[in-house]
């Protein structure tokens, strides 16, 4: 794995979609036939530019079959990352220690899997980068190459909780709550000199989207103010509250959105 001179420049670049090499490529590819494409780079999934672009080293990313593993390949090529404005969404089963009790090793098994199950579609359909299903949680971020990644976060926390039944009439299958967080993190490979071990997020924010869903309750997406503004949420009037969040001296802001019945 090679250390690029200018890693953070070029890791920058093409997280924003900025970078001249990625723009050629998109330009390139976009003439392949056909639908559906990378929504990064335009390669092609289906048709007759498969298995041209599989020529390219082009196929779907295990992270999001909506993204090609463009930034993985990238990842194992060159070590290192650029600090980016990006947007984070954690997911998290309320109450799960509880609710393994109360049943089977076997039927909390199919629940979580239902979970994981949903939790990605839904994430995966929002165009986020699916970074990491530990425990009771999901974890996801949204590259700063989609210019709404903040309201894509947040309709996408608003479809998870339609998806597990959070306010319907019937209860929720599964209670969840939801921590949103825009800001800026680092994003790029981790690893050894030798190997790269994970294309990840790492940073304040990311610390943060993690103490916003610890502090929601089951049916609660909790944002912070940078969400809320960057989503351009003002009209909708949120209720605000101060959280003394764990490791930060001062309260810190956040929106609370629920879904409606």
């Amino acid at each position: 794995m090679e250390t690029h001179p200018d890693a953070e420049e070029m890791w920058r670049a093409e997280l924003t979609g900025k970078s001249p090499r990625l723009r050629h490529l998109r330009l390139w590819l976009k003439l392949l036939p056909s639908e559906p494409r990378c929504k990064l780079c335009n390669a092609p999934f289906h048709g007759l530019g498969r298995p041209i672009a599989a020529i390219l080293g082009r196929q779907r990313s295990r992270k999001n079959p909506r993204f090609c593993n463009y930034c993985e390949t990238i990842a194992r090529i060159y070590r290192g990352g650029a600090e980016v404005e990006l947007t984070l969404l954690f997911v998290d089963v309320r109450g799960s220690t509880t609710l393994a009790e109360r049943v089977t090793p076997s039927e909390f098994s199919r629940l979580m899997n239902r979970f994981y199950d949903v939790a990605t579609r839904v994430l995966i359909d929002s165009d986020a980068w699916i970074d990491k299903l530990v425990g009771d949680e999901v974890i996801a971020f949204y590259l700063p190459f989609l210019e709404d990644h903040a309201a894509r976060a947040v309709r996408a926390g608003q479809e998870l909780m339609r998806a597990t039944g959070q306010g319907g009439p019937g209860g929720p299958w599964i209670p969840v709550g939801i921590g949103i967080q825009t800001g800026t993190a680092f994003v790029g490979a981790i690893g050894s000199a030798e190997t790269v071990t994970d294309f990840t997020a790492l940073g304040d924010a990311v610390n943060v989207a993690a103490r916003l869903v610890s502090a929601a309750a089951a049916g609660e997406i909790l944002m912070s103010e940078a969400t809320y503004a960057a989503a351009d949420l003002a009209g909708e009037n949120l209720e605000r509250r101060e959280l003394t969040l764990k490791g930060r001296t001062e309260s810190v802001g956040v929106r609370v959105l629920r879904v409606a019945p």
